[in-house]
């Protein structure tokens, strides 16, 4: 186990009915630890206790056959990062000494430092924690899926841990769909900065829900005893042995495919537009 050098910060949760109308407002603290990557480029790693939690979802949401059925799961404690990583943290890793694969040090379609990096695939996400594990001495890597939906929650069991629905004054997705009562949005067709609407979940992370959709370091598989698993439909994932999972929507996406239980996927050596990364780190080695 190795110590990190924490501090403590305070963010604003919101909780929101069905109707989009934000009715609660709380302010909230945790504990994060800095890495310097080059000059005038950190990135802030927010402590995740450990527990349980619900895994999945249930028809209520109007979900997808793939988050079934819900599992009680245990999580290790880690850190997470704080936002979603930036081109500027991006192009900061991929100027460190290569380990295994190669890294575009410009991919985004979106361009802007502040801008979560996009169309990385899985394999280049690998390579930016291969290398700045290297760097650091730390064990850098991508969450799990597990590890991911139980930080996104972050002890909530409404569709989104912003509460009951978003809206696009409150995430970025495609406003022009609506999930529950909420009033249409805009589509803004881009990624935004990170941390924009400045609202965070119980554990102080930003943009969980749209922007840029973040791969996980797992395998997209159906869940053990779930309508994908059995049934006439238990063949679907053959098409898909070379897809790793891809958590909490994106820019282009709905609502729906923005909640915390909902499973993208995508091609594990392929970058998409809404394809991006948030960077985990172990506690214990």
């Amino acid at each position: 186990m190795f110590k990190m050098t924490e501090q403590t910060f305070e963010f604003e949760v919101i909780k929101v009915n069905s109707q989009g109308e934000i009715i609660q407002r709380t302010c909230q603290q945790n504990t994060y630890f800095s890495e310097a990557l080059v000059e005038g480029v950190i990135l802030e790693m927010v402590s995740i206790p450990g527990g349980k939690f619900w895994m999945g979802s249930t028809n209520s949401e109007g979900n997808y056959p793939d988050e079934q059925p819900r599992q009680e799961i245990t999580v290790a404690p880690f850190y997470l990062g704080k936002y979603p990583v930036t081109q500027a943290q991006w192009r900061a890793v991929a100027s460190l000494p290569k380990v295994k694969f190669d890294i575009n040090p410009n991919p985004s379609e979106f361009k802007g430092k502040n801008k979560p990096v996009d169309s990385i695939s899985f394999l280049e996400a690998l390579e930016f924690c291969y290398r700045l594990s290297q760097k650091t001495g730390k064990s850098y890597r991508l969450p799990t899926e597990k590890e991911w939906e139980y930080a996104c929650r972050a002890g909530t069991t409404t569709p989104f841990h912003l509460g009951e629905t978003i809206t696009t004054e409150i995430a970025n997705y495609n406003g022009k769909f609506t999930y529950s009562k909420e009033p249409k949005g805009v589509f803004r067709e881009e990624t935004t900065e990170v941390g924009y609407f400045q609202v965070a979940n119980a554990f102080g992370l930003y943009d969980m829900h749209g922007n840029i959709a973040e791969w996980c370091d797992s395998d997209y598989l159906p869940y053990k005893g779930g309508p994908l698993e059995i049934g006439e439909r238990a063949g679907y994932w053959l098409n898909y042995k070379n897809h790793r999972v891809l958590r909490g929507g994106a820019w282009m996406g709905s609502a729906r495919g923005c909640r915390s239980a909902n499973r993208g996927h995508g091609d594990m050596e392929l970058g998409m537009w809404m394809s991006g990364m948030r960077v985990a780190c172990s506690i214990y080695d």
